[in-house]
């Protein structure tokens, strides 16, 4: 056939009636059907080669579908190539001193959750009820306005001593009742006023609240409207009420007469609740915000609406007179296992009671010592190390709110306990807001966001404690809480094995020169809250796609490595 004839796609077609049936016919017909077929070949390899040799052939084959057994490439080729980072530069031990060697630290990071979670806003700051009443807790106060927001979110509880002494709330401006008072610790009237102050506050930080109402002075009627006003001007930022604050201890303070009884508590608690439930539907009850451990559960099996939290109270240096020397505000016994230890089984107790009976557990009112004045432990570096590690270790658990007691008076003067306090003349100030060494703890916590809490095998490292956390992003957050004395311990030696190959490894870390500094504590080597992630520097020793980190790390520090995948 001419050249120019199309090439057969199938058996040629029979030539008539009687086509196919003579032998001869039959022999040729085969041997044209072999010649199509191998002009059909010799034209598909013609093309597959055309394929393969154009300059797009390596796009066009990767389309093509394929049985290839070609082995995947290994992880280190997936990797993409490490780019150029600048080191975190960290504080090394003092010069000169006599450096005592620590044992090895090994954190292996599970890629398995613990079952519970950090919540923004974990630590907040309990206040006096009184403290309703300070202009300073208004948006027009930027100093109060950056703490909270270093914070990131956090609850303001008022509570303390004061709800049932020297508070007094009046939606009708009556005078405040001969209730005890002094400059340092005022009776105040409060009001309405006060609220919608207060709530200017919350909405420029996204802080919220939660309030006690007075026991001491029983009048569950004033309570109610109290609640009554909060929940129209506070809305969705008012998270709880308690009714009353430390029960249990009434009367051994001279609240309530000797034959105030824990019975007696559980029946006005009935009428407030109902009182307050009548006008106020909405609003969670929680309590009974005590510190003995008996009074838990007969606040779990009383019959009131809205019951929703169980809280707890807790010093945990609580012997101030030096009955029990492992219970006194000592640097010794805050630096130490017993006290992680003994805390921590604490707050399991309290979890365990109110996760048994479906309630939140929180920890409302707490701190290093319930000791009035100043002490060994007070406005030290030790303190805020411990602040990270009690907090962690209960959140952990899954404590969902802590609140470091606190007052609004001057740094001079003013109770030592408290994580803020104001510049100024002693006792009220000048309303300018700064944070002591505990609060640079509750910031460094707040800079690790939210996430969710993996397991972690921790061990050696002297008197160190270990935390993880799968963050949102797919990241994971390590922090180590170095509690090893800053002034004699050597740097430690850290190997963290992750879940996963890092492309990334930054690091903040939060120091200061001994236990007992004041006004020394630092994170990223200034007195401000931790940098945002994406702003931090690379870890010393940082090791591109290694599963094993090693780093050295100098005492009395809390590290925050975060790395991303």
């Amino acid at each position: 056939m001419p050249d120019s004839d199309p090439l057969p796609t199938g058996p040629p077609a029979p030539a008539g009636p009687n086509a196919g049936n003579n032998p001869t016919e039959k022999k040729a017909a085969r041997k044209r059907w072999a010649l199509a077929v191998a002009a059909v070949a010799v034209v598909a390899v013609l093309v597959l080669a055309f394929q393969l040799f154009r300059p797009d052939a390596a796009a066009q084959v990767v389309e093509q579908p394929t049985q290839s057994s070609t082995p995947t490439p290994t992880p280190s080729e997936t990797l993409p190539p490490a780019p150029a980072v600048s080191y975190y530069e960290q504080a090394g031990p003092p010069a000169g001193s006599p450096l005592e060697p620590v044992a090895p630290l090994n954190v292996k990071v599970s890629g398995e959750l613990e079952g519970s979670s950090l919540p923004r806003g974990l630590t907040g700051i309990s206040l006096e009820a009184t403290d309703l009443g300070d202009e300073d807790l208004s948006s027009s106060n930027p100093t109060m306005v950056k703490l909270l927001n270093e914070l990131d979110q956090p609850v303001l509880r008022f509570g303390g001593n004061a709800v049932d002494r020297r508070f007094f709330w009046t939606s009708s401006n009556e005078p405040v009742p001969g209730y005890p008072s002094s400059a340092a610790q005022p009776a105040r009237a409060v009001g309405p006023a006060d609220l919608s102050r207060l709530k200017t506050l919350l909405d420029a930080t996204g802080a919220r609240v939660s309030l006690t109402v007075d026991l001491g002075h029983y009048d569950p009627a004033r309570a109610a409207d109290m609640m009554k006003h909060a929940t129209a001007i506070f809305g969705d930022q008012l998270l709880s009420v308690t009714i009353g604050n430390e029960p249990n201890g009434f009367v051994y303070n001279g609240v309530r007469p000797s034959g105030y009884s824990l019975e007696k508590y559980l029946e006005e608690l009935k009428v407030y609740a109902r009182a307050i439930y009548e006008v106020a539907p909405t609003v969670p009850i929680a309590g009974p915000g005590a510190y003995d451990q008996k009074w838990w559960q007969p606040f779990i099996d009383a019959d009131i609406p809205q019951k929703k939290i169980l809280t707890f109270h807790n010093y945990p240096l609580y012997s101030c007179d030096g009955s029990d020397p492992k219970g006194s505000p000592t640097m010794a016994n805050l630096m130490s296992q017993l006290m992680h230890d003994r805390a921590a089984d604490y707050q399991s107790a309290a979890l365990k009671a109110g996760t048994d009976a479906g309630l939140e557990t929180w920890l409302p009112e707490t701190g290093i010592a319930a000791c009035p004045g100043s002490n060994e432990t007070s406005k030290t570096h030790a303190s805020a190390l411990w602040t990270v590690d009690y907090a962690l270790n209960a959140a952990q658990l899954g404590i969902t709110q802590v609140g470091f007691h606190s007052s609004m008076l001057t740094c001079k003067g003013g109770p030592p306990l408290s994580v803020i306090c104001s510049a100024g003349a002693y006792p009220q100030g000048n309303g300018v807001m700064s944070g002591r060494a505990a609060f640079f703890g509750m910031s460094m916590i707040a800079g690790l966001g939210e996430g969710k809490f993996l397991k972690v095998d921790g061990k050696g490292g002297g008197l160190a404690f270990s935390y993880a956390l799968q963050n949102p992003d797919g990241s994971t957050s390590v922090v180590i809480v170095n509690e090893n004395n800053p002034e004699t311990a050597a740097q430690m030696e850290a190997t963290i094995t992750l879940p996963g190959r890092p492309l990334t490894g930054t690091m903040s870390q939060m120091t200061g020169p001994s236990y007992a500094a004041q006004d020394s504590t630092m994170i990223d080597g200034a007195l401000t809250e931790p940098k945002p992630v994406a702003e931090r520097l690379t870890a010393p020793g940082f090791g591109y796609g290694d599963t094993t980190q090693k780093i050295k790390l100098t005492a009395g520090t809390v590290t925050v490595l975060n790395y991303t995948y």
